[in-house]
């Protein structure tokens, strides 16, 4: 299903993450999830991309995967690095002929072992040059659907790590949707507050897509520090803080409080009409599980 359909009629949405896995057993476990959250009859899922497009075959039989052997619409990763046009191309028409609908299209991060990546010899520099290339795509027809890939972004409520300048990173963001994306989907935030301030901006500069909201609870405080890392810099409150230090003798009680705070995350966005919520999983079910019963949504008895 297009994401223009499924944003306009269901609001809020609810969707999920995954990333590709690397080992028989990492598979086996993925699928299991997979379909543990399809009975809560997620908008979407999402199929991360490795740094340079490391997962790309990987990404592409997970995508594929789901879209097989699910009812829930997958929406696959693409990366500006380390890309060429032709080789994108090519990405856009195996999911085309696929029957994909959807892309999120993402700058990206080159790999650990590129130190002297050179963006300036990249045909695609930015996320908003890979979302005209999509645009490009989808006017030539080439997709089933008349209207071509959905396209979905990257927003940052915590501000974009290379931007520090708020003014300009918005000006890159408005780019991206003026390029024709149809969604803005954020990095992980752990204070509200940075959302609604983060949305409340985007409208006024212009930026009317619905925005959903990315949440990832902190289930472990090793899990906690790859995450900082990961999020190049993600901003723990001290009230989230304070009670993971009461909890952090027992892990037990670290993945409660962890995921009892996104809980109350996730009410209070629902109570100021976030457009959609979108669940960081880590290819877990139990935290998104849990998180669902709190909020009163239940998985389908089918």
């Amino acid at each position: 299903m297009h994401i223009r359909d499924i944003l306009a009629n269901r609001r809020p949405t609810f969707s999920f993450e995954f990333f590709p896995p690397k080992s028989a057993a990492a598979v086996e476990d993925l699928y299991k999830t997979i379909v543990e959250l399809e009975a809560y009859q997620p908008s979407f899922v999402s199929v991360t991309y490795g740094a340079g497009g490391s997962t790309r075959e990987m990404t592409h039989e997970l995508v594929v995967k789901i879209k097989q052997t699910t009812s829930v619409p997958p929406v696959p990763h693409l990366t500006c690095v380390g890309h060429s046009e032709p080789q994108i191309e090519e990405i856009l028409r195996r999911y085309a002929a696929a029957g994909v609908s959807n892309i999120l299209a993402l700058r990206g991060d080159p790999p650990r072992d590129w130190p002297n990546y050179d963006w300036s010899d990249c045909d695609f520099r930015h996320a908003a040059d890979l979302v005209r290339f999509i645009r490009k795509f989808n006017e030539s027809g080439a997709h089933p659907d008349p209207r071509g890939f959905g396209i979905g972004v990257a927003g940052f409520p915590e501000g974009h790590p290379t931007t520090p300048n708020r003014l300009l990173e918005l000006d890159h963001l408005k780019a991206k949707v003026d390029e024709g994306a149809d969604y803005i989907c954020t990095q992980l935030f752990f204070d509200n507050h940075d959302f609604f301030d983060f949305r409340d901006r985007c409208r006024l500069h212009g930026i009317n897509v619905p925005i959903i909201a990315g949440i990832m609870p902190v289930t472990s405080l090793a899990g906690m520090a790859r995450m900082a890392e990961l999020a190049a810099g993600a901003r723990y409150p001290a009230k989230l803080l304070r009670a993971l230090d009461r909890a952090k003798a027992d892990p037990a009680a670290v993945e409660k409080v962890g995921i009892h705070y996104a809980a109350q995350q996730c009410a209070e966005l629902l109570d100021h009409d976030v457009d959609g919520i979108h669940f960081y999983t880590l290819n877990k079910s139990k935290a998104t599980r849990e998180i669902y019963a709190s909020l009163g949504l239940a998985a389908s008895a089918s």
